[in-house]
Parts: C-alpha cells; structure tokens; sequence
C-alpha cells in the first residue's frame, strides 16, 4: 500500500530532523578539516620546493666540476704551449703560441669568475633551504596540534554521530525513491541544508517569506506536497514540526516588552 502524503510528509520531516542534528554535530568540527587538508597541502608543497632546491644545487655542484676540469685542461695547454715556445723557429709561431697562452688564460679567468657565481647561488639557495625548513618545521607543528584537537573533537562526537548515521539509515529505507532524490537536491541547493521548513505564522521557515493563504490551508491538511514559491524548499505545517504556534508567536512579544522596558 502506497505512503499517504502526510506519511511522506513526515517521513521528510523526520530525515530533515536527523540530517539537521548531523549537521550540528559536523559544525562540532567547524574549519578544522579544512584546515588540516590546507595545512597538508602546504607541507606538501614546502616539501617539494625543497627537493627542487636540491636538485638545483646537485646542478650547480655537477657545474663546478666541469669548470674545474676545464681549468685543469687549459692549465696543462697553457704549460705545453710554454714548452714549445723554446723550440719556436720563427717570430709567427712564436706570436701564435703566446696568443694560444693567452686565450688559455682567459679561459681558467672564465672558469673561474662562473665558478664564483655558482657559489654564490648555492649559497643563495642554502639560505633559501633553511628559511623554508623552518617554515616546514612551523607547519609541521601546526599541522600536529590541529590534527590533536580535530582527534579529540572527533572522539568526543564519532559515537553519537554514529548513531544519529544509523537512524538516517532507517528513515532514507521509508522513503520513495524520487521522494528522496528531491530532498537530496534541494537541501544541496540551500545554504543552511535544510530542505524541509516548517510554516510558522504564515511564513517560510527556511527563507521567511509569507505563503499565500490558499498555500497555508493546503500544508495544514497535509494532502498536497507544497513547495515554497520563493526558496524552493518543501514546507509543512508547524504541527508536523513539532511547533506550538502559540508559543512561538508569543515569544516575539514577550521580547518587545522587554525592549520598552529596558529603554
């Protein structure tokens, strides 16, 4: 036998209760999950950042080498082209090897000056490294002491939000399947997640815009599935809710006398 709309009606309202209060305990952890996720992803870049730094320096390092091996070379030339020069027969290969010396010479001068620049950017990136470990270690900190406190948050609420978790369970298997598709979708489409509003004094519960008349008499019947003209949200009576209309509009008054008699 199929649901009457004021089961299904209240089979929303009971699944808007439950997925309210998850939402409650969820908020227990405020920005602490993301935070942490953030924290991760710092560290992770931070991480990388230094691995970059060190290849660089491995680069820098390689450089040095060559430069070295490369003076190396041009000294021995150098000391060769010495060597001939006392065997020179004529002025032109006298002038062509001391040219040879010459650029010989301005090659190790070359060598030299790169490999002082080289140098110096690894010591640039040596102080770079540093800076970005203490930075790491600082986030490293961070990360532990907001994981702590999100374990803890957690701990104190995992077995009550596990129960509440067990009693949505329940309330989705009494429900239609469409049914539970449109909840679904409105509540992803409102700020707060709530899907299902109560009417109290004529208004939404979610968005507080007035229902018509007509709207109102049809929700307090509970025969009809009625959507809120301006917020999309499902609306029932403040009945089904569990609101004492009464008492809620009471409660408004109550605060303007207390307002006039403190000004």
């Amino acid at each position: 036998m199929a649901a009457s709309i004021e089961d299904r009606l209240q089979s929303l309202w009971n699944l808007q209760t439950i997925d309210t209060n998850l939402d409650k305990l969820g908020s227990i952890r405020g920005e602490l999950p993301m935070e942490v996720a953030d924290l991760e992803d710092e560290i992770a870049g931070l991480e990388t950042r230094l691995a970059n730094f060190n290849t660089e320096i491995e680069g820098y390092d390689h450089e040095i080498s060559n430069l070295k091996l490369k003076i190396k070379e041009s000294q021995e030339l150098s000391r060769r082209y010495n060597e001939q020069l006392n065997q020179v027969k004529n002025n032109r290969e006298f002038d062509a090897l001391n040219k040879e010396i010459e650029i010989q010479g301005l090659e190790v001068q070359a060598a030299e000056k790169k490999i002082g620049e080289t140098q110096r950017s690894i010591e640039l990136k040596k102080e770079m490294i540093t800076e970005v470990k203490n930075d790491l270690d600082g986030r490293k900190i961070d990360l532990e002491n907001k994981k702590k406190e999100l374990d803890e948050i957690t701990a104190e609420t995992e077995k009550e939000e596990e129960k509440v978790k067990v009693e949505r369970e329940k309330a989705v298997t009494k429900m239609e399947g469409k049914l539970l598709v449109a909840y679904d979708r409105i509540r992803k489409n409102v700020r707060n997640g709530i899907a299902v509003a109560p009417v109290v004094r004529g208004a939404c519960g979610g968005c507080f815009a007035q229902i018509p008349p007509q709207l109102q008499s049809d929700i307090r019947q509970r025969k009809k599935i009625v959507i809120c003209e301006h917020c999309g949200r499902i609306n029932v009576d403040a009945g089904m809710a569990g609101i004492d209309e009464s008492v809620a509009e009471e409660q408004p008054k109550k605060a303007r006398r207390r307002r006039k008699a403190t000004a």
